[in-house]
């Protein structure tokens, strides 16, 4: 216990106090943040961050899911048709993973790449989230809601490919697909839906990167250590800043990462 107590990293803690303090500000999933960071900045192999911010992300969304569900802003039907695709095809990529190895070069640079590219595609939708649901609404307005659910399944196994092998898509992503599908729902439930369905497969899929051995408890500790106090902090603050000021900012961040990643 004291030798564990020893490995944790302050730096790490601190980056967790401040990426959660970002999540709180932002709404932007961990992932998006925090997976680039460990990678970028501390050099951890991709695989490990991956894994280790799969695990951390779902314990720190459990607390939010539970309030979300207690204030009734949960819709368990579209959590369960998101779950439908993306807890098999969160098992299919995992299993896919293991086969060809945590540590080969190859899977490294499909981490890395895919990681790169879902940064991107995060910051495209944070900057042209409005114009994107106007376009996607103009095409989905007479759609039954048997197709509907169906692609609902289908975004949820998309989610589920993408968090597994990158741990992003889940926040920015996962809410305007859901906003377009269900214009009808309030704003809080389709969030409090993509928080629901992100903890099991954000859990799922960090026990699974567990399960092939890329998972660091001590980073997960540290990172934890400081991202309660900082989720708190930010979303006590997050009234006073602008969200006109804060999207570009945080968009043009994740542009440049995922650039650097990507190519």
């Amino acid at each position: 216990m004291l030798a564990f107590v020893h490995s944790l990293n302050p730096l790490y803690s601190l980056s967790g106090l401040l990426v959660g303090a970002l999540v709180g500000f932002t709404g932007v999933g961990g992932g998006a943040l925090m997976t680039p960071l460990l990678v970028l900045a501390f050099g951890i192999y991709p695989a490990t961050a991956v894994g280790t911010d799969l695990l951390y992300a779902g314990l720190t969304k459990i607390s939010g899911s539970a309030v979300h569900a207690l204030n009734g802003a949960v819709d368990w039907r579209i959590v369960r048709r998101l779950a439908s695709g993306s807890a098999p095809a969160a098992a299919l990529t995992l299993l896919l993973l293991a086969h060809f190895g945590k540590d080969s070069k190859s899977v490294s640079e499909v981490i890395t790449t895919v990681l790169g590219f879902a940064l991107i595609l995060t910051a495209i939708v944070l900057l042209f989230r409005a114009w994107l649901l106007r376009k996607l609404a103009e095409i989905l307005d007479s759609l039954n809601d048997r197709r509907i659910a169906a692609l609902t399944v289908l975004l949820g196994a998309a989610l589920g490919v993408l968090v597994s092998i990158s741990s992003v898509g889940a926040g920015a992503i996962g809410v305007t697909a859901l906003l377009t599908l269900y214009p009808k729902l309030p704003t809080v439930r389709i969030v409090g839906s993509d928080i629901a369905h992100a903890v099991p497969l954000a859990l799922i899929a960090g026990a699974g990167h567990w399960w092939i051995g890329s998972v660091d408890w001590a980073l997960l500790a540290s990172l934890l250590i400081g991202s309660i106090p900082g989720i708190a902090a930010g979303s006590a603050l997050a009234s006073r800043v602008p969200d006109r000021v804060l999207r570009p900012v945080l968009a043009g961040t994740l542009a440049l990462v995922g650039g650097r990643l990507a190519l």
